[in-house]
């Protein structure tokens, strides 16, 4: 993703998120359909009818790409795939997959229902639009032949056979399916993919050069989204499959360095933070957890009462970002520190302080066990 998200409703159970980079695609399709498309196809509207189409094609792209990934979401729902939601972003939209698919017919149908959904929505807003007796006024109709061509489009460039694409993943469904090795099947429809999106960059390239500025930089950026992102769709791959089973106990490093809640600010950067040069520790009474300490905090305090002011007064509570449980899943571990951009992790198991878990830690296992793997 590129920035915050915000979640804006929940669709069948699902909770459908937009990130804030969704607002330049938004009013890129809004100004483009307004001023450009619309008032070429439909050349006797006036400026206000192209302005309302804009934003109603907007709204329907919008909806098409909820309605796209919320049949991936449905079908991965039938397979019993962990779906932690959809988030649109500014090169369209994601159905987030908590776990690989079960099995190759699983993934194959999964993949299959977005492309399928929007050729069946796209047909439905031309019948609509074109049907006999229907009375639509020009504005209606140019909206409507809208979704109808972009749906079909949506449709034809996810069949792409590149991965993360559908048709790419429709592809390691097939490869997977008769190998048998989702690893294999994984790195070939990546390597399509990365081939593919690097096809875009060049091609968005030669349209750049010969004046299309706004539509090459577009192609240029959708193929290095796609390249970058079938290279990282094998690696979270790996990445899973080295950790599949093991839980945080193993990686943990017991007894970690505490600081007591009664400690003096003055104690705590002095024998902590400059002797470790961590930026969050524990804060114990008794061995009992009792909230974390940070960097950030400790320069809120003026230096001259760092002398009187104890760790206890500043200290605040431990949070999901920096605690997890000993039993977790270790891959949790690691979505939880991508996620909140840290790399320790308190190890808490009811109410007690028990390990600690660094990133570094586990990028080492990793390091080992897929050396060891690829032999």
């Amino acid at each position: 993703m590129f920035g915050r998200t915000i979640t804006l409703f929940r669709l069948f159970g699902f909770a459908v998120r937009i990130d804030t980079s969704w607002i330049f695609i938004a009013a890129l399709v809004i100004w483009s359909l307004a001023v450009g498309l619309f008032p070429g196809r439909y050349p006797h509207l006036d400026s206000r009818a192209y302005w309302i189409m804009g934003v109603a094609g907007g709204i329907g792209l919008f909806g098409s790409i909820i309605f796209h990934e919320l049949c991936h979401s449905l079908v991965a729902r039938r397979f019993g795939i962990e779906m932690r939601g959809i988030t649109l972003f500014i090169f369209g939209g994601v159905a987030e997959m908590g776990d690989e698919p079960p099995s190759p017919r699983a993934e194959f149908l999964m993949a299959g229902a977005g492309p399928l959904s929007s050729i069946c929505l796209g047909v439905v807003a031309y019948l609509v639009g074109t049907g006999p007796g229907r009375g639509w006024g020009a504005g209606a109709q140019g909206v409507l032949w809208y979704l109808a061509w972009i749906n079909v489009v949506l449709a034809l460039f996810n069949l792409v056979p590149a991965f993360p694409l559908d048709g790419g993943r429709m592809l390691r469904a097939v490869l997977w399916g008769r190998s048998g090795n989702i690893r294999r099947a994984t790195r070939i429809t990546s390597n399509i993919g990365a081939g593919f999106g690097m096809l875009l960059v060049i091609i968005g390239a030669v349209t750049f050069i010969r004046g299309s500025f706004v539509t090459g930089v577009w192609w240029v950026l959708i193929g290095l989204f796609l390249r970058g992102a079938a290279g990282q769709a094998y690696q979270q791959l790996v990445l899973r499959r080295a950790l599949e089973g093991e839980t945080v106990h193993r990686f943990m490093t017991p007894e970690p360095v505490a600081v007591d809640s009664d400690t003096y600010v003055r104690d705590l950067v002095d024998g902590f933070f400059y002797r470790t040069h961590h930026k969050l520790y524990p804060v114990v009474d008794q061995d009992r957890l009792m909230g974390c300490v940070t960097l950030a905090r400790v320069k809120e305090v003026p230096r001259e009462k760092w002398d009187w002011v104890r760790v206890q007064e500043i200290a605040e509570p431990c949070s999901e970002g920096n605690t997890i449980s000993s039993d977790a899943d270790a891959m949790d571990a690691l979505s939880r520190m991508r996620r909140y951009r840290v790399s320790r992790l308190l190890v808490v198991d009811g109410g007690q302080l028990v390990g600690i878990l660094s990133l570094k830690d586990l990028m080492a296992f990793l390091s080992m066990k897929v050396e060891l793997e690829s032999k």
